[in-house]
């Protein structure tokens, strides 16, 4: 059972296609160090369309942020683009084209998600988040 404690990290990326797969494998150590391995698949799936977003549709450096609070894993994806994320409103506008799948899939499998414009000394971004339930006992919607 993944201790009480909260922990965060920050793995800060260049903008390379490569950072997808350290970010995932960098989130599946966390993980798997702090106990939380029953969460790895659908958080790896989570991190990988964040941050391929990230990285794709922005031309700046990303950041991969990842926080226990005990009870509920949130991952979040920071990059230099304060444009908002592209999502589809419903799960049935994906067949419409290529523009916002992965977000539709973290809206599919994470128990919450968000995002939210940054503006601090003069950095401008977003932060697109989500939320796992790690509690034991609890439902997921990703379980």
């Amino acid at each position: 059972m993944p201790g009480n404690e909260p922990w965060e990290y920050s793995l800060y990326i260049p903008n390379d296609p490569r950072a997808v797969t350290i970010s995932r494998r960098t989130l599946r150590l966390i993980l798997t160090m702090h106990g939380l391995i029953r969460l790895v698949d659908v958080a790896e799936l989570l991190a990988t369309e964040l941050i391929t977003n990230a990285v794709l549709h922005t031309k700046g450096p990303a950041a991969l942020r990842v926080r226990w609070s005990g009870t509920v894993l949130r991952i979040g994806a920071w990059d230099a683009d304060p444009e908002p994320p592209d999502a589809p409103e419903r799960l049935a506008d994906l067949a419409d084209g290529e523009a916002g799948r992965g977000l539709g899939l973290v809206r599919a499998c994470a128990d919450v998600w968000g995002w939210h414009p940054l503006s601090r000394f003069g950095n401008r971004g977003k932060y697109v988040w989500c939320e796992l339930t790690g509690q034991p006992g609890l439902t997921s919607r990703a379980s």
